[in-house]
């Protein structure tokens, strides 16, 4: 499967960006709070491999936020930045899968482009920050204030995934964790803080494209409940919930692939 790492200059500056795939149609896979700490610079092969099922049917880009984002960078303006920098590659139009933060962005690109989405997926996502879960959103922020990124990411896995998943991932997390630590903790904080601010419940309405929301009914970052919000704020949206996932279902779900390729081939009924 051919795959590439490169950069795109758009007005602002610069973003990394990966593609792979054989298919004709496009796929833009958005990452969540994660970019914070490494953009996908160099993870066009893991990814190849990671989603080759979608691969197999979609070329596939995955876009980074701006390398020089500054303080009271917006979900609005990645989004914006995310569609100038597909623009610039000459891609018109795109199936649109969010993950997390990369949800978020995902809404507000759709609400504002609606001629760019031609579908559009929501995985463990929010319309906005219920108090609840901005508590666990403010504690990284502190612990990233503190440059403790072990326990950043040792807090993210405990509540992304299940008991079962953690006992053979604990050990690998741990790893990352010890040698992964980023120079600077300021993009995190970013985005970190743009998650906060994100409010779509206004835009929902304004999401045309055939939508899917994916959620996790034990999600302990986003929230089950915002799942229903969202499928009941956007027209026609249809939702699956994983009982037994949680943040990281898009992760463990062995169908989730499957699941995402059914319902982007799916033919609309008009």
């Amino acid at each position: 499967m051919k795959w590439k790492n490169d950069t795109v200059t758009i007005e602002k500056g610069q973003m990394d960006y990966l593609a792979f795939g054989r298919g004709e149609k496009v796929l833009i896979l958005i990452p969540g709070l994660g970019d914070g700490f490494k953009t996908v610079k160099g993870m066009a092969f893991p990814f190849s491999v990671l989603y080759r099922k979608i691969g197999s049917e979609y070329r596939v880009y995955s876009f980074s936020r701006r390398r020089n984002i500054a303080e009271g960078h917006t979900v609005k303006d990645m989004a914006e930045d995310l569609y100038l920098a597909a623009k610039a590659l000459g891609i018109e139009r795109a199936h649109i899968v969010g993950v997390s933060l990369g949800g978020m962005i995902a809404q507000q690109l759709a609400a504002e482009h609606t001629d760019f989405a031609e579908k559009l997926v929501l995985t463990v996502t929010t319309d906005k920050m219920e108090e609840e879960y901005c508590t666990v959103i403010k504690r990284w922020m502190e612990m990233a204030e503190q440059g403790d990124y072990a326990g950043i990411m040792t807090d993210t896995a405990e509540r992304s995934y299940s008991e079962a998943y953690l006992k053979s991932a604990r050990f690998m997390y741990g790893m990352i964790a010890r040698v992964g630590k980023p120079k600077s903790f300021e993009r995190f904080l970013i985005q970190a803080q743009a998650c906060l601010d994100h409010d779509a419940s206004g835009l929902l309405d304004k999401i045309s494209c055939p939508t899917l929301v994916l959620g996790g009914m034990k999600d302990k970052i986003a929230g089950p409940q915002a799942s229903f919000r969202l499928s009941e704020g956007i027209k026609d949206a249809k939702l699956y919930m994983y009982e037994t996932y949680g943040h990281g279902a898009y992760e463990e779900a062995k169908d989730f692939q499957d699941r995402l390729l059914e319902f982007l081939n799916q033919e609309e009924v008009l």
